[in-house]
């Protein structure tokens, strides 16, 4: 499978929309906008993904919009975001993208956060060079309450760690 990165498109933006509220996937990822958020409160929460991005990519699998991918926060202390469909977890989709991502992003460290219990995601950070650095607890929308977060570390580009 062909995994590529490229600049969002409006017309991106329902896709992302119906990948983003899937009840299934807000419950994993934890964080994002919410399972329940309406077309119009999801656009003003990517208009401030936009405005807060350094980078921010659609991520193509195969020519298909399969998800999105992010950089984004202030120098010194961004971090990484990625959401990928459901429909292709398991199939290597989101580690391709995420290093795509940090091929693109020279500047180091790259923070990340995810649910503890979202192995699948620690393991692509991980995968991808990123280190446990802390644990915190954060509020989760995706579930409506707080619950126990990792905060990982990227200290250099892939291969000079």
């Amino acid at each position: 499978m062909e995994i590529v990165l490229r600049a969002v498109r409006d017309s991106d933006l329902p896709v992302f929309h119906r990948q983003m509220t899937d009840p299934e996937a807000v419950r994993m990822a934890a964080f994002g906008p919410g399972g329940l958020c309406g077309p119009e409160t999801f656009a003003a929460y990517w208009q401030r993904l936009r405005d807060t991005s350094d980078v921010l990519r659609t991520v193509l699998a195969d020519g298909t919009v399969a998800g999105n991918a992010a950089v984004y926060g202030v120098a010194g202390e961004r971090e990484v975001t990625y959401w990928i469909d459901r429909a292709y977890w398991g199939r290597g989709v989101a580690t391709a993208a995420l290093r795509a991502l940090l091929a693109e992003v020279p500047e180091r460290p790259l923070y990340a956060r995810a649910a503890a219990d979202n192995t699948a995601s620690l393991r692509v950070l991980e995968k991808c060079g990123f280190r446990e650095t802390a644990r915190a607890r954060g509020f989760a929308n995706g579930r409506g309450r707080e619950i126990d977060e990792v905060v990982l570390i990227l200290k250099s580009r892939a291969g000079q760690r």
